[in-house]
């Protein structure tokens, strides 16, 4: 069978029994250490690439886009500011809110929380909250018969103690002139159990808009209008424009506000992940040098013989950057194939070291989630893969060239 020769004799020096062992174990070392290096930036990319998967996907699919709150007025007729947000051709939909900063009391337990009052139909335009309601319903806040109905985090309801069907009281505070009164007290049911996993389990809790205008004594108004944007990243450029069409006072936020920080530190550890890890892939990529210089002085008689022969410079070089290149090539599909097979099982992985050590690395409580995420993307292997690949190669050149450098007399001549 016809193979080149440059390949042949190439993959005969790395194949053979060499007779230095330090050689052998550089050449190692460097092919672990690539390989290494591939791996741990596959599934590092991988967990960053899930942290933003889930931060889109879960938490911006939760909290508004934007808000618009007025100042000194609420939206006396918010189905017609709807209709107006909605002209807009960048909302993709609209819906009022009323928040009431309260307690919930359950026997002698009180939790601070700020009440979202919300119309479940017009809510479902701008959130996906209901999606995670594992327990009751989202719906029941638009049911008549249950006008008090609350739904809760599921922070919430363990630092309670609440089960679906627990009637609740709700605490809000009246003022009068300078003063504080005794706070106004409301029986509510929990009707739902939101759990997403996270920090804001602990502190979503929806009321039907409805109550809340009970409670305020003001029918069809809201505070404030949420609208959901068909680009998410274009958020405070929409808000502002649609808020300056309406004739109110308001405040004017996106999501950038509240959750912005998470993805701009996502980016950044993603950023630096790229540089530090090709950083170690270089120098493991280094260790190919130092394994191929030992190796051409190993091999000065051969090359000495292989010139003497008629073997060219540029054969000289092909020998050798084949010689190191499979180093490269071995460590970085093995740590291609060991970093695929990790990030597409790194959440279960995690979890199981959770429960063996009984410990959990990333807390509801601290984190917007509570799990390690992994998403594994085609490019980041791509790209990781060839750039490693390329600098495995690169790192061959110059004891290529000195191969190239020596003298078959002179060699020949000392045996």
């Amino acid at each position: 069978m016809f193979r080149p020769l440059a390949a042949y004799i190439g993959l005969r020096y790395t194949s053979s029994k060499r007779r230095n062992g330090f050689i052998a174990f550089i050449s190692a070392s460097s092919t672990v250490g690539i390989a290494l290096g591939v791996m741990v930036l596959i599934i590092g990319l991988s967990a960053m690439n899930g942290f933003e998967y889930e931060l889109k996907n879960r938490i911006l699919a939760v909290v508004p886009n934007g808000e618009l709150e007025g100042v000194n007025q609420p939206f006396n007729d918010w189905q017609r500011t709807q209709g107006k947000l909605l002209t807009h051709p960048e909302v993709v939909g609209a819906a009022p809110f009323i928040k009431l900063n309260g307690l919930l009391q359950k026997g002698n337990e009180l939790k601070a929380v700020q009440l979202r009052a919300v119309d479940s139909e017009a809510e479902k335009q701008v959130s996906e909250v209901y999606r995670y309601v594992e327990e009751g319903r989202w719906d029941s806040l638009s049911d008549p018969v249950a006008h008090r109905s609350l739904v809760i985090g599921l922070g919430i309801a363990k630092e309670l103690n609440l089960v679906l069907g627990d009637p609740v009281t709700v605490l809000l505070s009246q003022q009068s002139g300078n003063s504080f009164k005794s706070p106004r007290r409301f029986s509510f049911t929990i009707s739902g159990i939101i759990h997403l996993s996270g920090q804001l389990d602990n502190n979503l809790a929806y009321i039907p808009l409805s109550a809340a205008q009970d409670i305020q004594g003001k029918a069809f108004e809201a505070d404030g209008m949420s609208i959901k944007v068909s680009d998410i990243f274009a958020a405070n450029r929409i808000v502002r424009e649609v808020g300056s069409e309406l004739d109110h006072y308001l405040y004017i936020r996106s999501w950038m506000t509240s959750q912005g920080f998470l993805y701009q530190d996502i980016q950044m550890v993603k950023s630096l992940m790229y540089v530090i890890l090709i950083l170690v892939i270089a120098v493991a990529c280094f260790n190919i040098v130092t394994t191929l210089v030992m190796a051409v002085n190993d091999k000065r008689a051969d090359i000495a013989i292989l010139k003497t022969m008629g073997a060219s410079n540029a054969l000289l070089r092909l020998i050798f950057i084949v010689h190191g290149g499979i180093n490269g090539i071995l460590g970085v599909v093995s740590g291609t194939i060991l970093g695929i097979l990790i990030s597409e099982n790194l959440t279960v992985i995690i979890k199981f070291i959770e429960g063996l050590i009984g410990h959990e690395f990333l807390s509801g409580d601290i984190y917007f989630i509570d799990f390690l995420p992994s998403q594994l993307e085609l490019n980041d292997v791509l790209v990781v893969g060839g750039v490693a690949m390329v600098m495995s190669v690169i790192a061959t050149i110059y004891p290529a060239n000195k191969a190239c450098l020596v003298q078959p007399a002179r060699e020949l001549g000392n045996k």
